[in-house]
């Protein structure tokens, strides 16, 4: 096999995500811009980089209609002000766009066609809700190829609660409030906000300045949580305490081979050692990340005990419980989600991808006795996304604080 180019994040930038809908603090403001100005807020960071050399941009979108439609990575990139040479394109996974975005750059760099390339996303779930306009075939139940649950994703989450009895609510319901309080740490502590971007917005009382996560709720308790009603099912376990909310947001990464950081001077962040993505039941698509997760450590050559640090993904707190409990890691484990996760800040479905990777490329910085780890998603209609990285600040002398 012909060697491949080392694949580097450079950088990552995220708007604050908002909570979707009328009373969210994007209501007024359009898709595309929120992208466009982390993408603008990535390019002033790395002064280096020479726009005319950002071989493509890849953006994804769950929903691509309106102004998330149109060729997102091209549209953005004009916006954003690269040269007209620039090409881009959109990517569609559902809840792994911005992760498929970074995927397929990334192989592009490895196989050498691509030296600088800009992956992320956007949604706006209070314009395009998930599925808005979609029309399925009706053969995929007529003919019984997925179950009605499968286009329901609160549903699904229910499901893996009826196939693993010890996933329990009050594990979740845990889960979540110490989400929250992971989250409302982090930020005190300065943590999230080095890769926030501003975003002037408008509502009635006039302009203001979006510069935090809008769903945080670091007074969640578990009495608090107890009470809420679960709306996908009489008497269930999936509540919108355990789940993360609607939200609207964006991301944007850089991604370089490793010739070209050299050339630019660029700092890196983490090296992509491997990915994968896997099918599952659709019924139960929050399982995704457990296959995907071991493909990916296959061919890495790893196991999940040189794994880290973890970033997965809080779709809902039974997907990732039923991923620790999969590999045998405790709900309590250090190393997972240290900062919280999207049941705090909130999952705009297409742009959540990169989120992940800015909090790991931040906690590789402190951690440098960390040598891998590990991003991961469920996908919806049945899939799972995770993607495996080195830190380049990895000292096997160092010893954890």
């Amino acid at each position: 096999m012909a060697d491949r180019a080392d694949v580097v994040f450079v950088d990552g930038v995220r708007t604050p995500f908002g909570r979707a809908g009328e009373k969210g603090q994007y209501w007024n403001t359009r898709a595309d811009d929120l992208v466009v100005k982390a993408m603008i807020e990535l390019l002033e960071r790395n002064p280096n980089v020479p726009k005319d050399r950002i071989d493509d941009v890849a953006i994804a979108a769950t929903t691509q209609q309106g102004d998330q439609g149109l060729t997102l990575g091209r549209t953005a990139a004009l916006l954003a002000g690269l040269p007209k040479s620039v090409p881009g394109f959109a990517i569609d996974r559902m809840c792994a766009g911005a992760m498929t975005s970074v995927t397929t750059l990334g192989s592009g760099i490895a196989f050498g066609a691509y030296d600088l390339a800009i992956a992320g996303g956007v949604e706006h779930m209070g314009r395009h809700p998930m599925g808005f306009g979609a029309d399925p075939n009706p053969r995929f139940l007529s003919e019984r190829l997925v179950g009605e649950d499968a286009l329901n994703m609160g549903m699904t989450a229910e499901r893996i609660h009826d196939r693993f009895p010890a996933l329990t609510k009050e594990r979740s319901d845990r889960f979540a409030m110490r989400s929250q309080q992971k989250t409302a740490a982090a930020y005190a502590a300065g943590k999230i906000q080095p890769d926030l971007v501003p975003v002037a917005i408008r509502s009635e009382s006039g302009w203001g300045l979006a510069t935090q996560d809008e769903g945080m709720r670091p007074e969640t308790n578990m009495e608090s949580l107890a009470t809420l009603r679960t709306p996908f099912r009489p008497h269930g376990r999936v509540s919108a305490g355990n789940s993360s909310p609607l939200t609207d947001g964006a991301t944007a990464s850089l991604l370089a081979s490793g010739d070209a950081v050299k050339e630019f001077g660029l700092q890196p962040k983490m090296r992509m050692v491997s990915f994968a993505f896997a099918g599952v039941e659709p019924e139960i698509m929050g399982i995704g990340p457990v296959p995907s997760t071991e493909k990916a450590l296959r061919k890495a050559g790893l196991t999940i005990d040189d794994i880290g640090l973890f970033e997965l993904n809080e779709a809902f707190a039974i997907q990732v419980l039923s991923l620790l409990d999969h590999f045998g890691i405790d709900d309590e484990d250090d190393r997972v989600n240290k900062w919280g996760g999207a049941i705090a800040v909130g999952h705009p479905l297409a742009a959540s991808g990169v989120r992940l990777m800015i909090q790991l490329a931040r906690q590789f910085e402190e951690h440098p006795e960390v040598r891998y780890g590990l991003t991961a998603m469920c996908v919806g209609l049945g899939q799972g996304g995770s993607v495996i990285w080195e830190n380049p600040h990895y000292n096997k002398r160092a010893r954890k604080a």
